[in-house]
């Protein structure tokens, strides 16, 4: 019977080819140019189809009146992504930037493929019928996930899926902002763990590319058109501090109040109990506050380029507040307090969507209110609404997000409000040294942060978080029983390349250890060999180490212990094996040399 080879496929010729002809580092800025595009594609998608739901379903809405399809329209906008992540996806698919957090961290950097459009999808459909979060954490997810793919499909390493999930995410915010430098920053804040000459320019060019992309089939405007009318004067510095501790404290509450209220949802297993909860809450909300209804753009426009009393309150247009001008700072002060519930009950009933939008609008009323309220009551000099509204939101954004490079980029370039640089500087560093003195992580991080499984700009911390304890874990060690002689144990000493012996009984459970340097002086009286078992000279381990522990768990119970080697149990006791130091130290140097290899 003969055999005939197996001829290879045109693709894998091609990856043969490439490897021959094309050196890795062009590849991957080939690779990060194609991010790029198909990002900023990605992006104009999910934007269109935000835009048609909402447009057919709120067009014919009477201003002058509340509107009770607001009461019906969110629940069934998160019904319908239910139905779609649990009988299509089946994954969660939520908290996008936590989600590539995790995959930088624990899985090396590969996302699972239906994230190149599962995202698209569900958080079209949540925001368009209404659901108050935003579109651009679902679609940096969407960006990451086709750099973590198209990298595994061309079998790149994963140190370069790491930075071609960069690339993706830096593209997504890139095209969807039109802001190429704020989509690098963005990378570098919140997602990367190591910058190099080559990671930076290849993120470079996927940002240049997807803004181009964008520049080319939207135009080249800003997102939010602003003109500056009054600007920024020395005397308003103390007023722009005073801003930024605002804005700080805001994106605290923001921050603690959106994590408890989706712990609150995490309790509840039932899809449809999270449904009629997170449903009521949202449409109640928006019924009553129409501002909160999808993204919240039209509100930020709205406070952005206002110059008068009357164009302010079109604010409360379709609310049960409409004509009531006197209670605008009311309206807002309510809008910003429930803002927060409202985006927690939309991710917690079912939706998908991020929390840039949310960060952006609720930055643009704090600015907006801080201001309004010092000109009526005339507290020091003329404060410009639309200004501090500006302000506002790089302030929330760079406190929320733990990133105020992002937040002062990001503002000026989806406004064009550039000469209000130093202002944005100002407010974004205040807002962000306020909020650090009572949360040390983001919002996207803190999750991971409680588990030990967050890698940060700290290289060490960085390089431990890489590593899993089930690698550096040994098995070789020779187990004893706790009623063995000492004769016996002799014997398996005699065979034994350690000189620690883990004591296990019959149900795996690691009891102690007996140490050679303990039994040194009677292991060779054959007269003793039978009068002493295990148990009489076995001795207890110093610390144990669980299976599931973090590495940086691992390294403090040996700094606290000083022991060389530890024994690991799973969560019901059982012995696994035992971590010595030094297989911490080599895995170290290794994932240390990998990790800031250029």
């Amino acid at each position: 019977m003969e055999y005939t080879e197996e001829k290879p496929t045109f693709f894998q010729r091609f990856i043969l080819w490439r490897e021959e002809k094309i050196n890795e580092k062009r590849f991957v800025l080939l690779l990060s140019f194609v991010v790029g595009i198909l990002t900023a594609l990605a992006a104009l998608i999910l934007k269109f189809l935000i835009h048609q739901i909402e447009f057919f379903l709120t067009n014919n809405f009477d201003v002058t009146r509340a509107n009770w399809l607001y009461l019906i329209y969110p629940v069934v906008g998160i019904f319908l992504t239910g139905l779609f992540v649990r009988n299509i996806v089946r994954d969660d698919i939520s908290h996008g930037v936590t989600k590539i957090l995790y995959a930088i961290s624990r899985r090396q950097g590969r996302i699972k493929r239906h994230n190149m459009w599962s995202s698209v999808i569900a958080s079209a459909i949540t925001i368009g019928f209404g659901g108050s979060v935003g579109a651009e954490a679902p679609i940096v997810l969407t960006g990451s996930a086709i750099g973590s793919n198209l990298g595994k499909t061309f079998r790149m390493e994963h140190k370069t899926l790491m930075l071609l999930i960069g690339c993706g995410a830096a593209g997504a915010v890139a095209g969807i902002f039109k802001a190429p430098i704020a989509g690098l920053v963005f990378t570098l804040e919140v997602l990367m763990i190591d910058l190099t000459m080559a990671s930076l320019f290849t993120l470079l060019v996927s940002c240049v590319t997807a803004a181009t992309v964008s520049y080319i089939t939207t135009g080249t405007e800003a997102m939010f058109r602003f003109h500056l009318d009054n600007p920024f004067v020395m005397e308003r510095i103390p007023y722009a501090i005073l801003m930024g501790i605002a804005c700080g404290l805001v994106s605290l509450y923001f921050t603690r109040a959106m994590d408890s209220v989706e712990d609150m949802f995490r309790k509840y297993s039932n899809p449809y109990v999270k449904l009629t909860i997170g449903g009521v809450i949202l449409s109640i909300l928006i019924f009553l506050f129409p501002p909160l209804y999808g993204e919240g753009y039209n509100t930020i426009e709205l406070l952005l380029n206002g110059t008068t009393l009357a164009d302010w309150n079109e604010v409360m247009d379709n609310s049960l507040f409409y004509g009531f001008g006197s209670l605008l700072l009311v309206y807002l002060t309510l809008i910003l307090l429930f803002k927060v519930f409202a985006s927690s009950a939309t991710n917690g009933g079912g939706g998908c969507g991020g929390i840039f939008a949310p960060s952006l609008f609720l930055g643009c009323i704090t600015g907006f209110i801080f201001a309004r309220f010092c000109n009526q009551f005339d507290l020091g000099p003329y404060i410009p609404e639309k200004n501090f509204a500006l302000l506002g939101m790089a302030g929330v954004m760079s406190g929320v997000m733990h990133a105020p490079l992002t937040g002062i980029f990001l503002i000026a370039e989806l406004t064009g409000g550039y000469d209000l640089f130093l202002a944005l500087m100002i407010v974004s560093v205040s807002a962000y040294l306020t909020i650090i003195v009572f949360e040390p992580h983001s919002i996207y991080s803190m999750r991971l942060a409680k588990k030990g499984e967050l890698i940060t700009h700290h290289k060490d911390k960085a390089v431990l978080t890489l590593m899993k304890i089930e690698n550096v874990v040994e098995k070789d060690f020779d187990k004893v029983s706790p009623d063995m002689d000492l004769g016996q144990v002799v014997s398996v000493i005699s065979k034994a390349k350690r000189n620690v012996f883990p004591v296990v009984n019959k149900d795996g459970e690691l009891l102690g250890v007996v140490l050679l340097d303990d039994i040194r002086n009677i292991m060779f009286r054959q007269e003793l060999y039978h009068r002493f078992t295990v148990d009489k000279f076995m001795v207890s381990t110093p610390a144990r180490l669980n299976i599931n522990d973090s590495m940086d768990v691992v390294m403090t119970k040996f700094d606290d212990t000083g022991a060389w080697n530890l024994p690991v149990v799973d969560d019901e006791g059982k012995y696994i094996g035992f971590v010595s130091k030094s297989k911490i130290f080599n895995t170290y140097r290794q994932v240390l040399v990998d990790f800031s290899a250029e």
